[in-house]
């Protein structure tokens, strides 16, 4: 068995994923083309999803590629139906500007992926304790994919105003899986300097000072 023999990066490879990460956007619909995902691009994405960390190398993720048009369609009816109700939350100006934006890109990216929590039916190690570090595992599949797809200058947009349950039938997920992400992919007329929602002033980004803490909260009991 060779070990600590891994790859080890220079400073350039290491600022290019830093600018991967910051150049990273959700992508809606109104900025996707007509142009289809190569499998080659394809299988880059898939395979940077199935390298992601899993608590206990339990890799409990299930991947459902989505081309055809009449189960987006399904998916969209789900879509409109849910974000229809949403609209309802927010109140007054907020509502109107929520009204007027373009949340999802269901039909017009060439390509969705449903991406599904599949629970152990033994114990997993790390996780008998916090159930939910699989769902965690998921996420860190979908973040992989994520900046994949931006180093490809492909597209993703992350759909989550659908009902779950709703999805897992049109899809005929087994009962056990847990939608974790609903996923719009395609290539893009272009990538936001910043994040949309930053842009349309809709929420500002959170100060670094506001996020991060040292030895615990403020105003916590000093160990005695």
């Amino acid at each position: 068995m060779q070990l600590l023999n891994g790859k080890l990066f220079s400073e350039a490879e290491a600022q290019t994923l830093y600018d991967i990460m910051l150049n990273r956007r959700d992508v809606r619909g109104n900025r996707f083309l007509d142009q289809p995902i190569g499998e080659e691009a394809l299988q880059q994405l898939l395979d940077a999803a199935l390298h992601a960390p899993s608590v206990g190398f339990s890799q409990p993720w299930e991947f459902v590629l989505i081309r055809e048009a009449a189960v987006k369609s399904k998916i969209k009816a789900s879509y409109e139906e849910v974000n229809s109700k949403a609209a309802e939350l927010f109140q007054d100006e907020k509502q109107e500007r929520y009204k007027r934006l373009k949340l999802e890109g269901i039909a017009e990216a060439p390509l969705n992926i449903a991406v599904f929590y599949k629970p152990s039916a033994v114990p997993v190690l790390g996780q008998t304790e916090m159930t939910e570090m699989g769902l965690y595992s998921v996420v860190c599949a979908v973040q992989n994919m994520w900046l994949m797809a931006r180093a490809l200058n492909i597209g993703i947009g992350w759909v989550s105003i659908l009902d779950p349950e709703q999805v897992k039938q049109i899809l005929n997920a087994p009962p056990a899986n847990q939608l974790v992400a609903y996923l719009c992919v395609g290539y893009t007329d272009g990538f936001y300097t910043s994040p949309e929602l930053e842009m349309l002033q809709w929420e500002k980004r959170k100060a670094a000072e506001a996020a991060i803490f040292y030895d615990g909260y403020p105003g916590g009991s000093s160990i005695q």
